[in-house]
């Protein structure tokens, strides 16, 4: 099987392209559902100016409670604004632009609603900003937040985040994502 399709496959299993993507095809990866039950995906540029911040609490969140307390929809404006923010963040991640990439990490869609199952969420993501990224967010359904940095600020911002975690009882995992990773690979 060809990457594409083992994502479409594992996609389908998931329910969504969302992790099945960047695990086959590696790096970033844009997933858009087709007919059929078919996926297309395409990866996407990352700025070589930037850095990928993520830290790894130990918190464990289960992706269904994390699910269950998204509303059932949303009012019009919120809906367009986070289409806003989906345009903004592939841009920002393309051209390098702190200030698309900002907006587009101020979530409307799932942390509001999710914010209160992390401890400490505030805080570590206040603490990513005042040490120099551009913004921060969850990852997934959470536990897992990501900060979007310029590269030489990486390591000073994990490094702010994790001593966040700390002030609320928990270590955390640091991953600075200096490179594309690649997908999936058989040996």
């Amino acid at each position: 099987l060809t990457p594409d399709a083992i994502a479409t496959l594992c996609a389908r299993e998931e329910g969504h392209p969302d992790n099945a993507g960047p695990a086959a095809l590696g790096g970033a990866v844009l997933g858009i559902p087709e007919q059929g039950g078919k996926y297309s995906f395409t990866k996407l540029k990352i700025d070589d100016g930037i850095v990928l911040v993520f830290v790894v609490p130990e918190i464990e969140i289960l992706t269904a409670d994390a699910r269950a307390v998204l509303p059932k929809s949303l009012p019009y404006p919120t809906a367009v604004a986070a289409a806003a923010k989906a345009a903004a963040l592939i841009e920002g991640l393309r051209s390098g632009d702190g200030s698309l990439l900002a907006y587009a990490l101020d979530d409307m869609l799932h942390v509001p609603f999710r914010r209160h199952l992390i401890p400490g969420y505030d805080s570590v993501v206040s603490a990513a900003l005042m040490a120099g990224a551009y913004g921060a967010t969850l990852s997934g359904s959470g536990s897992t937040l990501v900060a979007i940095a310029p590269r030489d600020a990486g390591l000073r911002v994990g490094g702010a985040m994790q001593a966040a975690w700390r002030t609320h009882h928990q270590t955390a995992e640091l991953i600075v994502s200096e490179w594309t990773v690649p997908g999936a690979e058989l040996e």
